[in-house]
């Protein structure tokens, strides 16, 4: 840890392999003064997540295992193996005051033992073979528990798989038809192309490759089924591509969907190509993006004053978490460290990271988007996905557009629409309830381009009334050379509305010069660069939006560009040009705005 940063991985060069090792240490050290007398439960500070201490303080003692286990494993020393070996032992003994129990149906409990059942299968010569026979019984007996329970149906499933992979490699019983059953399951939200759905909604996001793809190639090296081992490495080597452009050239990662609290597992994706032995790239350039991510991480307030990661993004802002975050949650990070079981011979470490590269537009398909870029971020387009029953999800899945440098924001926790201010986003109320705002929950995606998403969406759509339910809207989100981007909205209302569309929030924290707004253009200038958004009709009136704290994820105080109107019932269209740019130099192109595309926008 730097003197200067509380962040454990602040002044890690995060270059070599080493470095990457000692970062995984600093990590756990700071959890040391939180466990428990039995050592079976870490407690950073009270949870109110939904599902209660025990579970919670199980996440501290498990989740740091994704990264310990490679470690070891790769020959590093970890001098408190004995501690572990002392919680995992008392939280699996019923007689045990710190008996984490039994769980019971879709309990946060069948989360954690993913973990301990890899740790089993990676390094029993820690966690398995020095424990005495009543306490091997124990553990063995309560990992039994995720076949015996109902589990979520989504990547919960593969903790199933995880968990006997390790009891199978341990010699204890464990239940091979749980296990064919799970992959059955999980086969059926493959989408092609090397997408998954995250269960049967239309969910797809970052778990699709620290969670699906992560779990899949650990089980392709370690399962023994060269069948199976095969298909997960072959859609890995499918998916590796398009996900390679949710990094930017400085190694951020594209902050869309939820769990982003979990921050640098993200990288576990690239580490679980190198475990098991998938060259989907060339290894520079895996190696590249890997340690760019976590370089960038080293860089951003992530801990308390303890050393700890906080639930947060780029600072510490437990309003942009979901409810099933407790403070021990974030150390899903660790599974970053999975190349580290690795030796330093392999090509993953052995090869020099490439630099970064540009490219082209990338249309995404499965997750309904269309990813530009420059040297300073990567920007998608996002057609919008069903907004899941999560915490902020309409922010999370349905705006029109996620920076990996300017990121987004979540709307306050005391929002009812009243005070809404959209970032990439069209919100509309009714004329004589000007307080009401509704946004994009739900969307159709009707086509995906190399330049231009297409999609259909209702902001009304579960309303009682039919002419609320009747308003319907195309939007077209069109890419052109960054710093500018597209939006045509084609609205069908029966009733009066009232419209307001944001641009990127953007850092209000000092250094910015005073806001430019017109009657039909706004730009922010800011210390974090420019952000602008201009109508291209010239019908809607410019102005400034002044978030609540603590709402964007990646800067605490923040201004948004906006635009205003009103609007008689009919068939109208809205054509915007928003501008975002991390270079205050680039000012001058603010004058030079696309012009409004011919298309089909208005020809019905």
């Amino acid at each position: 840890m730097s003197p200067e940063s509380p962040n454990p991985l602040a002044g890690n060069p995060l270059a070599t392999r080493d470095d990457v090792a000692r970062a995984a240490l600093d990590l756990f050290r700071p959890l040391l003064p939180f466990y428990s007398p039995g050592h079976a439960r870490v407690r950073l500070a009270r949870s109110h997540a939904i599902f209660g201490e025990v579970p919670s303080q199980l996440e501290g003692f498990a989740r740091p295992l994704w990264g310990i286990a490679p470690l070891a494993a790769g020959g590093y020393e970890f001098p408190y193996w004995e501690m572990i070996r002392e919680g995992l032992a008392n939280g699996t003994d019923p007689s045990h005051r710190e008996y984490w129990g039994p769980p019971r149906n879709r309990d946060q409990r069948l989360v954690e033992m993913a973990a301990i059942g890899f740790a089993l299968a990676l390094v029993p010569e820690h966690i398995w073979i020095p424990l005495p026979e009543a306490a091997k019984r124990n553990v063995a007996r309560w990992l039994h528990y995720i076949n015996e329970v109902g589990i979520v149906d989504n990547n919960w499933l593969f903790f199933r798989v995880m968990v006997n992979l390790g009891l199978k490699h341990v010699g204890a019983a464990y239940s091979q038809p749980a296990v064919d059953a799970a992959l059955t399951r999980l086969d059926s939200f493959y989408l092609g192309d090397g997408w998954y759905s995250d269960g049967a909604r239309n969910q797809v996001d970052h778990y699709i490759a620290f969670a699906f793809h992560f779990y899949g190639l650990i089980h392709a090296r370690l399962c023994g089924d060269p069948e199976r081992a095969e298909i997960f490495r072959s859609r890995a080597r499918l998916f590796a591509p398009d996900y390679r452009r949710w990094f930017a050239a400085d190694g951020a990662a594209l902050p869309f969907g939820r769990s982003l609290t979990y921050r640098f597992a993200p990288a576990g994706f690239w580490g679980a190509l190198a475990f098991a032995d998938v060259e989907a790239l060339p290894w520079s350039e895996i190696k590249g993006v890997y340690l760019r991510h976590m370089r960038w991480w080293s860089r951003r307030d992530i801990a308390n004053g303890h050393g700890a990661l906080t639930i947060g993004y780029a600072y510490e802002n437990p309003a942009m978490g979901e409810e099933y975050n407790s403070p021990q949650s974030p150390y899903w990070a660790m599974k970053a460290f999975l190349p580290l079981a690795l030796p330093a011979t392999h090509p993953f470490w052995a090869t020099e990271e490439a630099p970064p590269s540009l490219h082209a537009a990338s249309a995404q398909r499965h997750p309904g988007m269309v990813i530009v870029e420059d040297s300073a971020h990567v920007v998608a387009l996002s057609g919008g996905q069903t907004a899941p029953l999560h915490r902020s999800a309409a922010a999370k899945y349905g705006k029109f557009a996620y920076s990996s440098r300017f990121g987004f924001s979540v709307s306050p926790a005391t929002s009812n629409g009243s005070g809404i201010l959209p970032d990439n986003m069209l919100a509309l109320a009714l004329a004589d309830q000007p307080g009401q705002f509704a946004i994009r929950r739900d969307a159709r995606v009707v086509a995906i381009e190399p330049g231009l998403v297409h999609s259909i969406w209702q902001p009304w759509k579960s309303a009682k009334s039919a002419r609320l339910g009747d308003v319907t809207i195309e939007t077209w989100l069109i890419a052109t050379d960054l710093p500018w981007l597209l939006r045509i909205h084609r609205i069908n209302s029966p009733v009066p509305l009232i419209s307001r569309e944001g641009g990127f929030s953007i850092d209000r924290t000092g250094g910015e010069a005073p806001p430019q707004a017109s009657a039909w253009q706004t730009l922010v200038r800011s210390r974090a660069g420019l952000s602008g958004i201009r109508d291209l009709q010239g019908e809607r009136r410019g102005g400034i939006g002044v978030p609540a704290q603590q709402t964007s994820l990646v800067w605490p105080q923040t201004l948004l560009p906006l635009l205003e109107g009103r609007h008689a019932p009919g068939r109208f269209t809205l054509a915007t040009a928003v501008f975002i740019s991390a270079d205050a130099g680039a000012e001058p192109r603010w004058n030079e705005a696309p012009a409004l595309p011919e298309g089909p926008w208005f020809d019905r």
